[in-house]
């Protein structure tokens, strides 16, 4: 489990391709204090480390992961968001997150604002997932508040500590990214539907 506050920035070091799979070597100023089996959020996905060297550390995504999330449009030196999981004696100052992507979304707005900046992303209805103003949306792993609700879109308002500190910098109008909806609120519309 996590909280959607990001706790570093990785760097993109290699990619290789095994089968199905995607081998993402990963350097971050926490890869040497990470441990083989953790699990780590990167851009929201949680993967387990299975290896630490030199500095990096590196995490496998299958097929599955690779066709639900944006994972597979990697390249070297792309900027990750990484998240360790919380700890049971620690602050929840995100909401829950659980590292498990929805589905992607598509950048189709970015504004800068006088000191902030503001983000509108699309995506497809399909699987039923919602947002609601105010409520909660993990976007690369980040933990924001929706600003503006509409049926297939939804717009974030980024703080510059934000801005500064994860990979918001490199998205612009276009950019495919990784969506956890709410785990409350997919409860809700499940219960709904029954």
């Amino acid at each position: 489990m996590f909280t959607g506050i990001i706790e570093t920035l990785g760097t993109i070091i290699d990619l290789r391709h095994d089968q199905g799979n995607l081998h993402i070597a990963v350097g971050s100023p926490i890869s040497h204090e990470l441990k083989i089996d953790q699990s780590v959020a990167h851009n929201g996905v949680c993967l387990t480390v299975v290896g630490i060297a030199d500095g990096k550390h590196t995490v496998t995504a299958i097929a599955e992961t690779l066709n639900k999330t944006s994972l597979g449009k990697l390249k070297t030196g792309d900027l990750v968001n990484l998240e360790r999981c919380m700890q049971m004696n620690a602050r929840l100052d995100g909401h829950i997150v659980q590292g498990h992507v929805d589905q992607t979304a598509v950048c189709t707005d970015f504004k800068e604002l006088d000191g902030s900046w503001e983000y509108t992303f699309e995506y497809d209805t399909a699987p039923g997932n919602i947002t609601v103003e105010k409520g909660s949306i993990c976007v690369n792993g980040i933990s924001l508040t929706v600003v503006n609700s509409k049926t297939n879109s939804f717009s974030v308002a980024i703080i510059p500590y934000t801005f500064e500190h994860t990979n918001l910098q490199q998205v612009r109008v276009g950019s495919t990214v990784n969506l956890e909806f709410d785990i409350i609120g997919k409860y809700v519309a499940r219960l709904m539907q029954r």
